[in-house]
């Protein structure tokens, strides 16, 4: 492999072997794709019950910043499944993980200004963890250190997308656990 190639972001592997389209391991696979699904399917659950009047009426609609959060977060969620199943290293797979980080980003930031009760509560620790998880993301893809980037993505959709979804679903009045199960 040249200098040149080396350098290239997605070049660790040369050119003679093909890489591996799906990075991930088997057992990781089902993970992501039990996950992802379960909690695609329930957050359109809850987005049918609560916009289609289903569901009981909830003030947090009203406030802007929780509106922008749903609104950025509830793609990340098949998105981020949809980058860690399919083929690694395409132009669309570059492009959608933009637009994936971005998302994560925006959803972190307008956490920042949801308080309940004027404070903030213990899923808030995932604002610094998700902005630092999608700089790393970005930096490790960057210099072409993908054994680093498979490991970000793992923490960040697993981690900082996952956990604070089921707690948002599973947390007696908050917004998705009153439209999935109010």
């Amino acid at each position: 492999m040249s200098t040149l190639t080396a350098r290239l972001p997605f070049a660790a592997v040369p050119a003679s072997r093909p890489a591996n389209p799906f990075d991930i391991s088997p057992r990781q696979r089902t993970l992501i794709a039990l996950v992802g699904g379960a909690m695609t399917l329930a957050v359109l659950v809850a987005l049918v019950r609560g916009l289609g009047g289903i569901a009981p009426d909830h003030a947090a609609m009203d406030h802007l910043a929780i509106v922008i959060h749903v609104a950025t977060v509830v793609p990340a969620i098949p998105l981020g499944a949809y980058l860690l199943l399919s083929r690694k290293g395409t132009k669309a797979h570059k492009l959608l993980g933009r637009v994936w980080v971005a998302l994560m980003v925006a959803t972190a930031l307008s956490a920042i200004f949801i308080k309940v009760g004027g404070n903030y509560s213990v899923i808030h620790i995932f604002v610094p963890l998700t902005l630092i998880a999608s700089w790393k993301l970005v930096a490790t893809a960057r210099r072409g250190d993908m054994k680093g980037h498979r490991k970000e993505i793992l923490s960040l959709y697993l981690g900082a997308l996952t956990i604070p979804g089921i707690a948002s679903m599973a947390i007696p009045g908050r917004l998705m656990n009153v439209w999935l199960l109010g």
